[in-house]
C-alpha cells in the first residue's frame, strides 16, 4: 500500500495503521479498487471478496482504535505484525463459502465447506484476504492459464506468463495490488512465479508450515509459501504460518524460525558463507539463456565483495535420474478425486498427467519415494561443505504462453521441465529455496525480470536464506512495484 508517493510494504503498512498515519478501511477499498483495476488486467485473481474484506477490516478497526485507547500498540505488534495488511490466498486453499475452484473447469461454481488452516491462520491474524488469486489447473503447471478465468500475465510484459502456479499471487503483488500474498510450492510454484514477476518468492522448509487439519504431507513435494516485495515481509508472512498441528507427518524444525527476529539482529548473517554455485540444469537437458546467468554472476560478486566465499559445485544428479522419479509428479494429479462427467472437462496436461499416473503400481510409487529419499540424501551430503547454492531460477526471462502450454501433453511437460530446471530439487530435498529478483535485463527490447535462487542445504535455515537475501536486497535493491507494460 502507499502512503502518498511512496511505497509501503506490508510490516509498513501495519506500523502505518497503528499510528493512525492510515486508515484500515482505506486500506480494503484501494485494495479491492487495484484488484477490480490492475489486478484484472494482469489476471491476478480468480475471486475477488470484497464482503469478507470489508468485514475484516471493520475487526482490524476495532482492534486498531483499542490498542491506541490504551497505549498497547508495541503489544499489538507483536502479537498481529500483520494485522490490516491486504493478504490474499491463492485459489488452491479452500476458504469456507468463498468459491474454491482450483483453475479447473471441472470444479467450476464450486464453494469451499472448510477451512485450511493456513487460511485461518491468516484470519486469525487479521490479514484481509482482498480475495483469491488465479492458478492453473490444480496448480500442476508452471504457467498460469486457469480454464475458469483470465490468465496471470507479468506486468513487465503483458504477453509472457506470470508463471505458476502461484502467478496470480506474484501478479498482485509486483503490481501493487497487495503487497504479499500467499503460495504454495510443489516443483517451484511460489519461486517461477517470482522471478517471472520480479518479487521475491520463499518455499519454506519441509514441516514448517502444516497442512492440516484437512490437507496431508503426501509425497512431502508441497509447502505453502509466501511471495512478497521486501524480505522482512517474506520473513513476516513465514513467521505468521509456520507452526505445527496436531498429527502432522513430518516433524516440525525443533526451534522456531523467528525470521524477522533474526533480520533484526546485529549481525542476522554471523560470519562469512561457503556459497556453492550451480549452473547445470538438473531436470532437463536445456541451454540456459544468457541473461539468467548474467544475473547468478551479479549475485556472486556482490557476495564476494561482502566477504562471502564462492565454491564451485557439481550437479549433484542427471536430468535421467531426475525422470526417473516420474511416478511423484503423475501419481498425484492421477489421485484428484473427480467424477466421470468432471473429467470430461480437464485441460490436456492434466488429462496427460493422469493417464500417466494411472499407469504405474503401488509398488512402482512407493520404489519412486524411496528412490527420491535416497537421491536427496546424496545431494545433501554433497552440498554438506556449502551453506547454500545458487542457480538461476529459470532457463530463461518469463516465457511467452505459447512456448510452454503445448497441444501435447508430453511436449507440454517437457517444455515445463526446460524452463524450470531447478526448482523442483529443492522440493525433493525438502530445504528451503528463495528466489531473490536481483536482476533485469532488455531482450527483444524489453525489460524482463530475472530471478537468482538461494538454496538451503541444511533443513530450518529459511532464516539464513532470508539474512543473506536482505543483504543483496541492502546493497542492489528491485523495483518494488511496476506498471503494467504493454509492448
Amino acid at each position: 500500500m502507499s502512503a502518498g508517493a511512496e511505497v509501503l510494504d506490508g510490516l509498513g503498512t501495519a506500523a502505518a495503521l497503528r499510528a493512525g498515519d492510515l486508515d484500515v478501511h482505506e486500506v480494503a477499498e484501494e485494495a479491492l479498487e487495484a484488484a477490480r483495476g490492475v489486478g484484472d488486467e494482469v489476471g491476478a485473481f480468480a475471486h475477488l471478496l470484497e464482503d469478507l474484506t470489508r468485514a475484516q477490516a471493520r475487526t482490524a478497526a476495532e482492534r486498531l482504535g483499542d490498542a491506541r485507547r490504551v497505549g498497547a500498540r508495541d503489544a499489538l505488534a507483536a502479537s498481529h505484525p500483520l494485522l490490516g495488511v491486504p493478504l490474499p490466498l491463492k485459489d488452491l486453499t479452500q476458504l469456507a463459502g468463498a468459491p474454491f475452484e482450483a483453475g479447473s473447469a471441472a470444479l467450476a461454481g464450486n464453494v469451499a465447506q472448510v477451512t485450511d488452516g493456513v487460511a485461518q491462520t491468516l484470519l486469525d491474524g487479521g490479514t484481509l484476504t482482498v480475495g483469491k488469486t488465479s492458478t492453473p489447473e490444480f496448480g500442476l503447471p508452471c504457467y498460469t492459464e486457469p480454464a475458469t478465468g483470465r490468465p496471470a500475465r507479468t506486468p513487465w510484459d503483458l504477453r509472457r506468463t506470470a508463471g505458476g502456479s502461484s502467478g496470480g499471487a506474484a501478479a498482485a503483488v509486483v503490481a501493487g495490488v497487495v503487497p504479499i500474498a500467499h503460495g504454495s510450492d510443489g516443483g517451484g510454484s511460489v519461486r517461477i512465479p517470482a522471478a517471472c514477476c520480479g518479487v521475491l518468492g520463499l518455499k519454506p522448509s519441509r514441516g514448517l508450515i502444516s497442512p492440516g487439519p484437512h490437507g496431508t504431507e503426501g509425497t512431502g513435494l508441497v509447502t505453502d509459501g509466501i511471495l512478497a516485495r521486501t524480505v522482512r515481509d517474506v520473513a513476516a508472512g513465514l513467521d505468521l504460518l509456520a507452526g505445527p498441528r496436531v498429527g502432522d507427518a513430518v516433524p516440525a524444525p525443533a526451534h522456531p524460525v523467528r525470521a524477522l527476529a533474526r533480520l533484526q539482529q546485529e549481525h542476522p548473517v554471523p560470519a562469512p558463507l561457503r556459497l556453492g554455485v550451480l549452473r547445470e540444469p538438473l531436470a532437463a537437458h536445456t541451454g540456459i539463456h544468457p541473461a539468467a546467468l548474467r544475473g547468478l554472476e551479479r549475485a556472486l560478486e556482490l557476495l564476494r565483495g561482502l566477504g562471502h566465499e564462492v565454491v564451485e559445485v557439481p550437479a549433484p544428479f542427471t536430468p535421467e535420474d531426475w525422470t526417473a522419479f516420474m511416478p511423484l509428479w503423475t501419481v498425484g494429479a492421477a489421485a484428484i478425486p473427480l467424477t466421470e462427467e468432471q473429467e470430461g472437462r480437464i485441460l490436456e496436461l492434466t488429462r496427460w498427467l493422469r493417464e500417466r499416473g494411472r499407469e504405474y503400481s503401488g509398488v512402482d510409487l512407493a520404489r519412486a519415494i524411496a528412490g527420491v529419499q535416497s537421491l536427496a540424501r546424496r545431494t545433501l551430503e554433497g552440498f554438506a561443505a556449502v551453506d547454500v547454492v545458487l542457480t538461476p531460477t529459470l532457463s530463461g526471462p518469463p516465457a511467452l504462453p505459447e512456448t510452454l502450454q503445448r497441444a501435447d501433453g508430453g511436449d507440454d511437460f517437457d517444455a515445463q521441465c526446460a524452463f524450470t530446471p531447478w526448482t523442483s530439487t529443492w522440493n525433493m530435498l525438502g530445504t528451503a529455496a528463495l528466489s531473490v529478483p536481483l536482476h533485469r535485463e532488455e531482450i527483444d527490447g524489453v525489460e524482463l525480470p530475472f530471478g537468482v535462487q538461494l538454496g538451503a542445504t541444511r533443513p530450518g535455515d529459511d532464516a539464513l536464506l532470508l539474512a543473506l537475501a536482505a543483504q543483496l536486497e541492502a546493497h542492489d535493491p528491485w523495483p518494488l512495484v511496476r506498471a503494467p507494460q504493454h509492448a
